[in-house]
């Protein structure tokens, strides 16, 4: 099959464009069903359904696997307050976790020579 497509116009290839993608579609979707099938063959030749083997049920199919929307793991810290690791000198009520960005007060005592150790709580 030989197609020129420098003579084709644009509604013509847009056509073709719809024609495979379509078959495409269709090609993938049978190919997953042969392969679900060979699945789930040897694992009921294995005296086990593909569900116990997976865990879950599998995805009927990847437009529909596509539209669920995975969430990530929570950490356990996630929502507490981590503590202050840094104190300001001139005003003991204010400190920094030693996460983000510098406050102000940081920046100047660093830019002032000192070290940061110094600001450490003990």
């Amino acid at each position: 099959m030989d197609i020129n497509l420098s003579e084709m116009t644009v509604p013509e290839l847009r056509r073709l464009q719809g024609k495979l993608e379509t078959e495409i579609r269709r090609r993938d979707e049978s190919a997953r069903r042969d392969v679900l099938k060979q699945f789930k063959k040897i694992a009921a030749d294995h005296g086990v359904s593909l569900d116990d083997v997976l865990g879950e049920a599998p995805a009927k199919s990847p437009a529909k696997a596509a539209t669920k929307t995975r969430r990530k793991a929570v950490s356990p810290a996630k929502g507490k307050r981590v503590p202050m690791k840094y104190a300001n000198p001139d005003d003991p009520k204010t400190g920094w976790t030693g996460r983000g960005r510098k406050p102000r007060w940081v920046e100047a005592w660093l830019s002032a020579g000192k070290s940061l150790d110094e600001l450490l709580i003990k």
